[in-house]
């Protein structure tokens, strides 16, 4: 009835009376297309909220341990394309097998101490992530002039050997292994037999020398305590670089993303992270002699570690080293005579320790 008279003619005499409900549903319609614009930037936020997410928390620790496990580059090398011959060494290309049947190529030096027709004994020469045996000539130079057979052989995934993935030293210390008793069974290499590895070699050398009682002495130079240690430590120096490079790259917390690349290098490389412990290996290297190295301006492996590493280790022939310079695994080249003569004295202490006999036998 009511909307009959609302709806009658001017024309007649009536004014039109306006319905209340009108107002309020076009009311409703004007604050429905207000909100209808707010609505669509939220949902756009929120979806570009979860893509940086997953990019930063995702993306990134998983690209940040392809780096270090499954990339298969290499880091130029002055030596690159030369052998031991251009280094005045005689030597022999040997192909081994490690444990797990990865198959390893190396350059055997044989050698003779000054004056005497057999060796003083065996270095074998353990190189760093993304490097080759070619990084460990100069130290077999070295080592071949104080008397010593050389073993410079290509850990797993790097240079010419097999194998699709780095554990960054877990499961090369198999590659160590393998070379030792390469060095023993096959060369007749004569005792004592040294590890002298550097970074990830080093890693591999220190376990290796306390699962292998053959392993007479051990020369780590610029190891890291232990995995969950060094992934912290690299990640906060990847995000200082980051942070410099590009403006817009946000300072995100450890939390989670260092427990997430352990979490992705553990996962890929198959180890248990808390396994990966070189202040535990240490420890059981003992008593056999250990000498340590260290650069003073190292960032990514600070000498700090070769020290509380020393303090770990209960051999009462351990010693360490920090020598000048910055650039990480470059303490041969950069400090050449403080480091022959470091090891000369150590080596010399490992022929009186009587450390040619194997550990335990």
């Amino acid at each position: 009835m009511g909307s009959h008279i609302n709806s009658l003619s001017t024309r007649r005499g009536f004014v039109r009376r306006q319905n209340p409900w009108d107002g309020r549903r076009e009311g409703a319609k004007h604050l429905s297309d207000r909100s209808r614009l707010p609505k669509i930037v939220k949902w756009a936020l929120g979806i570009l909220i979860v893509l940086l997410v997953g990019f930063l928390y995702g993306f990134v620790p998983w690209f940040l341990t392809g780096l270090a496990t499954t990339n298969r580059f290499h880091f130029r090398d002055p030596n690159d394309a030369k052998t031991p011959k251009d280094f005045g060494l005689d030597f022999q290309s040997v192909d081994f097998q490690s444990r797990d049947n990865l198959a390893l190529k190396g350059w055997y030096v044989p050698g003779s101490a000054p004056g005497a027709g057999e060796a003083r004994g065996t270095i074998i020469y353990c190189h760093g992530l993304n490097r080759s045996r070619v990084e460990m000539l100069p130290q077999a130079q070295f080592g071949h002039r104080l008397g010593y057979n050389g073993l410079l052989f290509d850990l797993r995934h790097q240079g010419q050997s097999g194998g699709h993935i780095s554990s960054v030293g877990y499961w090369e210390r198999l590659d160590a292994e393998a070379a030792v008793r390469y060095a023993l069974t096959e060369k007749t290499a004569p005792r004592p037999v040294i590890l002298w590895g550097v970074s990830m070699g080093a890693a591999a050398a220190l376990m290796a020398g306390a699962e292998s009682p053959d392993v007479a002495a051990v020369i780590p130079d610029s190891a890291f305590p232990n995995f969950e240690e060094v992934v912290r430590h690299h990640y906060y120096l990847f995000r200082q670089f980051a942070r410099r490079r590009w403006w817009w790259f946000p300072s995100l917390p450890g939390f989670p993303v260092v427990d997430e690349v352990t979490w992705w290098i553990a996962w890929r490389a198959h180890f248990q992270p808390r396994e990966f412990d070189l202040e535990k290996a240490v420890k059981r290297i003992n008593p056999r002699p250990i000498l340590f190295v260290g650069l003073e301006g190292d960032r990514r492996m600070p000498p700090a570690y070769a020290r509380a590493l020393y303090a770990d280790a209960t051999s009462p022939e351990k010693q360490v080293v920090v020598l000048p310079g910055e650039r990480h695994g470059e303490g041969f080249n950069l400090a050449t005579q403080q480091y022959e003569q470091a090891v000369t004295q150590f080596l010399a202490r490992v022929d009186s320790s009587g450390a040619a006999k194997p550990a335990g036998r």
